[in-house]
Parts: structure tokens; C-alpha cells; sequence
């Protein structure tokens, strides 16, 4: 991923919390086999002495991919947060200069890592309850997996591989009008609170 200077996130912290929060990611993979991308949810676990942490997934059994990955194979997980179109109308500078074009505000981080392949059972209810807890937190009546009957549930784990990655790379683009004069920026902002869309709205709270 490209990433000018200005637009650079080098906040472990803060690109750990942005692949909580936007945690529906890409799971890709290349090799001599070709280049495929897979959408799934992640479970984050936070890595100890200072490390990169851990993110874990879970694909399909019969998803031929993961068979790609059994002997450590270096994955890329993709995860976007918001994203706005941004109008050279809300530049103040447009009515100074004229030298305005548009431009695409967003956030991406990447995370990079071997992948592990898990079949352990245990692992992948632990896994499932992490996951599933993660996404119930915030509702008023928060379902748990063990809420389903045990028969049903042990029969869906056999039907799903785990996958675990070891990340050893994290790098992260906010693209958020940070090249622009203070005024642009306020305007930007401003276009953004006022347009349509939970996007605009959400890509607007990382301009400042």
C-alpha cells in the first residue's frame, strides 16, 4: 500500500482499535496457485512484550483455500474503515486559486503475517465464542453460541477450519484531508456532517 508521509498511522494502538472496530476484513492469498481474497470477521487478540498480536478467523471446510495455508503460508489481511468522496466545492481555496480537484478520503489498514490452519475443536469454540462475543457485546440481549443445542453447534465446528495469523507487519493509511490548510479542512468537515450517509458522517470524526 502506498502511503505518503502525511497519511501515515504509525500508532500500533491506534491500528490495533481500527481493526476492532471495522473488523470484517480481506483474507488474501498469493501464490503459484494465483491471488484470492477471501471476506471474513476477525477476533483480534492483543500480543504480549511488545508483539504485533494475533488475528483469527475461520473459513468453510469445504473452501479449498485454506488447504493453501497448512504449511505457513504468508497471508495479507485487508480492513477498511470508513470512506467519503470529498467535493472541491468545500474548499475555501477553490474561490482563491481555482486549483482544487476532488479526492477520496478513507482509512485501510493491513496486517501481514504466516497463517496457521487449526482443527482442533476446542480451539474453534473458543474462537467462536470470542468471535460471537465480540459482536453481542453492545446488543440489549446478547446471544451466545451456548444458547444453541450442543449437538448443532459440534456439528457446524466440523464443518469450519480455524485460521490464525502471527502478525508480523502492520501498516495503516488515514487519508483524512491531512495535506490541506486548516480552512480546507474545516470545510471538508463541515461538507462532510452535512452530507447524506453514515460514511460522510463517520470519515467526518477523523478530520481535525
Amino acid at each position: 500500500m502506498y502511503i505518503p508521509n502525511h497519511f501515515k498511522e504509525d500508532d500500533q494502538d491506534k491500528l490495533q482499535q481500527y481493526i476492532r472496530d471495522y473488523s470484517f476484513g480481506m483474507l488474501i492469498i498469493a501464490d503459484d496457485e494465483g491471488v484470492e481474497a477471501n471476506h471474513v470477521p476477525f477476533h483480534l487478540s492483543s500480543g504480549a512484550n511488545g508483539s504485533l498480536g494475533n488475528l483469527q478467523c475461520h473459513l468453510a471446510r469445504s473452501n479449498p483455500v485454506w488447504q493453501r495455508m497448512q504449511d505457513g503460508a504468508r497471508v495479507l489481511a485487508v480492513f477498511k474503515g470508513p470512506d467519503a468522496y470529498v467535493s472541491p466545492s468545500w474548499y475555501p481555496t477553490k474561490a482563491e486559486t481555482g486549483r482544487v480537484v476532488p479526492t477520496w478520503n478513507y482509512l485501510a489498514v493491513h496486517a501481514e503475517g504466516s497463517a496457521q490452519i487449526i482443527q482442533d475443536s476446542s480451539w474453534l469454540k473458543h474462537h467462536l465464542h470470542q468471535l460471537t462475543e465480540q459482536h453481542e457485546s453492545q446488543m440489549a440481549a446478547p446471544w451466545s453460541v451456548d444458547d444453541a443445542p450442543g449437538d448443532f453447534t459440534d456439528r457446524l465446528v466440523q464443518a469450519i477450519v480455524g485460521v490464525e495469523i502471527k502478525i508480523e507487519a502492520l501498516t495503516g493509511k488515514l487519508k483524512a484531508s491531512q495535506n490541506q490548510p486548516e480552512k480546507n479542512r474545516i470545510g471538508v468537515k463541515a461538507g462532510l456532517e452535512t452530507g447524506e450517509g453514515t460514511q460522510n458522517r463517520a470519515m467526518a470524526q477523523f478530520i481535525s
